[in-house]
């Protein structure tokens, strides 16, 4: 009896001393706890999210991919798939599971350290938020404290919500939503069992059990979980065996964009760094931009086309690459697998590699693994090998001459699936549309792919304009009092070519000279001749100074009379900014993408003002109700303001000087270089074609009143189209195939007569007033202050300037 007392005493002093040790700890280290109420207000990190204009998603940015749900929105077989893997007593204990504790308790007594165990979710999710990962019984004991905490300040939903978003996973996926996505390409409710125990599995080793890293790891793990689950009732037999009997498909996955507007989605991260610096990665900002989602797969389609059609009149170059086969069949195909899956498709190009040539067919082996024929008659025989941009071989070459075993080629299929065979286009191309009263980027195509190349041509690449800049010189002179009728000879002309004393002697671009012509002729047809002319006249300075004022950048201007050719440096961007000055009457806008910012709640925090063209600010009527009345395409791409909220855009072109040259390029549309576009039958369109020397750099820029579009084509390292390239052949089609659907539902309008505007009958070879009754006469628009009169000694000149013409074109 005194031994049992002596250990019963002895139990209950041990016992005191031990709820006193546990007390004393609890005193010294609680005032060092955080309060458990900082996670109502925890700031997740999630990633920048990048939309369309209509809401489909073309980015994501950010370390960590997470996509946060809400409790509700958690499937309940996921729910009970983690709980039976971490902690199936969970909704029952107060956050420590006693049994679970002695267990790591009497690991701690026999090795020192705790090993295993005893970490409810709770638990884990004060050491996620809170504490550090060092296993030791200081923090133990924290973690322990904080649960309790946590679990008295929040309800086990909450508590739930928060393991479940916050927990890392593999692959830089954060939270289960985001590593259902990153695995299996879908959200988690849309899962099935066997992949709900799988994702359950990966907490407890995230880089090693995950179903991508460690498969054969994860998969056992998978089924110890459904065995749990059908031992714990969660789960009946049948579901249980069929789960098990489950081969997991998990894969990596990207995000799941809707469609691909790379070089869009791109610039907006840009922005969004400039604007919130490296907060733009973890805030969750929701980023909606000015893109439309119809007309951007349109314009990457546009240039795609483009590319290939050019690409195909310039014979086929050879395969990407050369694999050689290795020591066995067996690694050589394993090799071969593994570059295809390297190897990205672009557009419908589809990479391929073959592996046998016979007489009249080379088998292929695809990125999906099959091996299909690709005929002779499937695009081998209509190969042309490439000789260089200006000439090819013939086709018709065997099959052995145009491709051998091992070559990395591109193949894409016909109308009727068959495949034929293909290459990546070696030139570049861009394409840039504004919606010209506000400067909205509606589409944008930085290059070939964004794949091959990052480098965004839209906004990057500084190019010569060529001719495309022709129509600012002329509204610079028509603002100076030249006319539409105005007369310059079309004869040759010898320059000094500046500090390098070499004589510059420049031509027409088909090498005749045409002498006295019409400006409004002579910007129809791009006679180099008269634009260098005019612009002796005008003046260079001032010319500099009247282009700056429409927006464009004249830092680097060589203030020399080449400027007349476009042989300064800009960006498709910035001259789609200027065309736009002459699609909405002329008035300033400046190109932005980003409409509007939402934080991670769907709370406002950016929305864009952008100068806005507002024809109507002067007029004093007043204005009704519908004035204000927003659009409902306004309205879907997150327009809140009405015009009068917006700040007008400044007026840079005389309302006069615009009509002209309006008029001027919808000619050029009609009977100059760019009559391809009379195929889409409008007579609302306007603009003008750009090729400069080489040609390296061929363009078209044109509009109606509500879209603006500039295309570009040419090679990175400027090396020439070739003989028979120019805007009209090569820049154009990838603007017509655009501005095809661009413009459907954009109706047919006939630009008004601005106030101070005449019409006047010229007679077409002076440009001056035409007589009575005569026969040739035409009209001219002229502003009121530049109506011509008859002048007699100038009517001279112009007969003698025509003699001189005539001789010199046949001397040359």
């Amino acid at each position: 009896m005194s031994f049992l007392r002596f250990v019963l005493r002895l139990s209950v002093f041990g016992l005191l001393g031990a709820l006193w040790l546990v007390a004393g700890v609890f005193l010294y280290l609680s005032p060092d706890l955080p309060s458990a109420e900082k996670l109502r207000d925890v700031q997740l990190q999630t990633p920048m999210l990048v939309y369309s204009r209509d809401g489909e998603l073309i980015g994501q940015f950010g370390e960590q991919k997470r996509t946060p749900l809400p409790f509700d929105a958690i499937p309940e077989q996921f729910i009970k798939a983690l709980l039976a893997a971490e902690d199936d007593s969970y909704f029952v204990h107060r956050g420590v599971d006693v049994m679970g504790l002695l267990r790591a308790a009497s690991e701690l007594m026999l090795t020192g350290e705790i090993g295993s165990g005893g970490s409810t979710l709770t638990m884990q999710v004060a050491r996620n938020y809170f504490l550090s990962r060092d296993r030791t019984f200081i923090r133990k004991f924290n973690e322990i404290l904080l649960a309790i905490e946590i679990e008295r300040t929040l309800d086990k939903q909450e508590i739930f919500e928060l393991y479940f978003n916050r927990i890392f996973l593999g692959h830089r996926a954060y939270g289960f939503e985001a590593a259902s996505q990153v695995y299996y390409g879908k959200s988690i409710s849309e899962l099935n069992l066997a992949q709900h125990a799988m994702l359950a599995g990966v907490p407890k080793a995230p880089s090693r059990i995950n179903p991508v890293s460690g498969p054969k790891a994860g998969t056992e793990r998978r089924d110890w979980i459904l065995g749990r689950m059908y031992m714990l009732g969660y789960i009946d037999n049948d579901a249980y065996r069929s789960a098990l009997a489950e081969v997991d498909n998990a894969m990596l996955h990207g995000a799941q964009l809707g469609f691909a507007a790379h070089y869009a989605a791109e610039m907006a991260r840009q922005e969004m760094v400039q604007r919130y610096g490296l907060e733009a990665y973890t805030n969750g900002y929701h980023v909606y931009t000015t893109i439309s989602s119809d007309l951007q797969r349109v314009a990457t389609q546009s240039v795609l086309n483009g590319l290939i059609t050019y690409d195909k009149r310039h014979g086929y170059r050879g395969p990407e690459r050369q694999l050689p086969p290795t020591d066995s069949s067996e690694d050589t195909i394993a090799d071969w697998r593994e570059a295809l899956s390297k190897t990205a498709p672009v557009g419908d190009l589809q990479p391929a590699i073959v592996t046998s040539v016979a007489i009249d067919k080379a088998t292929l082996l695809l990125a999906d693994g099959s091996t299909p024929d690709l005929p002779w008659e499937n695009g081998i025989r209509q190969a042309r090998p490439y000789l260089s941009e200006s000439a090819t071989d013939a086709s018709q070459q065997p099959v052995a001459k145009i491709m051998a075993v091992g070559d990395l080629i591109r193949v894409t299929r016909d109308d009727k699936g068959e495949l034929q065979l293909a290459q990546l286009p070696a030139v570049q191309a861009a394409l840039v549309s504004l919606n010209p009263d506000n400067g909205a980027i509606i589409s944008v195509v930085g290059g070939l792919g964004f794949e091959q190349s990052k480098f965004n041509r839209a906004t990057q690449a500084e190019r010569q304009p060529g001719s495309n800049f022709k129509p600012f010189i002329y509204a610079a002179a028509f603002e100076s009092g030249f006319t539409a009728a105005t007369i310059i000879n079309d004869a040759p002309i010898v320059l000094d070519g500046g500090a390098g004393g070499e004589v510059w002697r420049p031509e027409n671009d088909d090498g005749k000279f045409y002498g006295p012509t019409r400006l409004r002729w002579a910007l129809t047809k791009s006679r180099n001749l008269i634009s260098i002319r005019l612009l002796q006249r005008l003046g260079v300075k001032r010319l500099i100074k009247y282009v700056t004022e429409l927006g464009f950048d004249t830092t680097d201007y060589v203030p020399e009379l080449s400027l007349a050719l476009g042989t300064q440096n800009i960006t498709p961007l910035e001259l789609a900014k200027g065309y736009a000055v002459i699609a909405n009457g002329g008035y300033r806008v400046e190109p932005y993408i980003v409409q509007r910012v939402e934080d991670v709640a769907g709370n406002p925090v950016y929305d864009a003002k952008p100068p806005t063209v507002c024809r109507d600010c002067d007029m004093p009527a007043a204005s009704t109700p519908a004035d204000s009345e927003l659009s409902m395409e306004e309205i879907i791409a997150g327009r809140t303001d009405s015009a009068a909220d917006l700040p007008p855009a400044p007026r840079v072109m005389d309302a006069g000087v615009n009509f002209i040259i309006d008029s001027i390029l919808k000619d050029v549309i009609t009977k100059g270089t760019g009559r391809k576009a009379l195929v889409l039958e409008r007579t609302d369109i306007a603009g003008k074609t750009g090729t400069t020397n080489g040609p390296r750099d061929v363009w078209f820029s044109g509009y109606n009143r509500d879209v603006v579009t500039t295309t570009w084509v040419g090679f990175d390292d400027y090396t020439p189209l070739g003989r028979k390239e120019f805007g009209g052949t090569a820049a154009l089609p990838i603007w017509i195939d655009y501005m095809r659907i661009a413009l459907k539902d954009s109706p047919q309008w006939e630009r008004p007569m601005p106030a101070g505007i005449v019409t006047v009958k010229i007679d077409p070879g002076s440009g001056q007033p035409a007589s009575p009754g005569q026969r040739n006469a035409i009209f001219e628009y002229f502003r009121e202050s530049t109506v011509p009169r008859y002048n007699a000694r100038e009517a001279q000149q112009r007969e003698y300037d025509n003699a001189v013409s005539e001789q010199i074109n046949e001397i040359f």
